[in-house]
């Protein structure tokens, strides 16, 4: 079918070592930068689960009943929500590589 990544792959048969290992190099930067894209959500939401859920003043070692709850809850919705707006930008970039931009 149309836009699987079978057909976005180049053949790497006809590649030049210069090409391909221009086309590792942007592999190795793109996986980088999706590390450090979520390392920065990971921080981000333990940051403000963090801040919503745990008491400013730590009296046990441990998480409270409550305070576990509340961290359940935090982190599901924070990656939920990431998934809808990961899904959103893949629909407008579909989109918009059907239109030809």
């Amino acid at each position: 079918p149309p836009g699987t990544m079978a057909q976005q792959v180049p053949d790497m048969s006809k590649m030049s070592q210069t090409e391909k290992d221009a086309m590792m190099a942007q592999v190795f930067a793109n996986a980088t930068t999706e590390m450090e894209y979520r390392v920065e959500l990971f921080n981000k939401m333990v940051s403000g689960c963090h801040e919503k859920c745990i008491d400013k003043k730590y009296k046990d070692g441990d998480l409270n009943v409550g305070e576990n709850s509340c961290v359940d809850r935090c982190t599901s919705k924070y990656w939920q929500c990431v998934g809808i707006v990961g899904q959103m930008l893949g629909a407008a970039d579909a989109a918009a590589a059907q239109t030809g931009r």
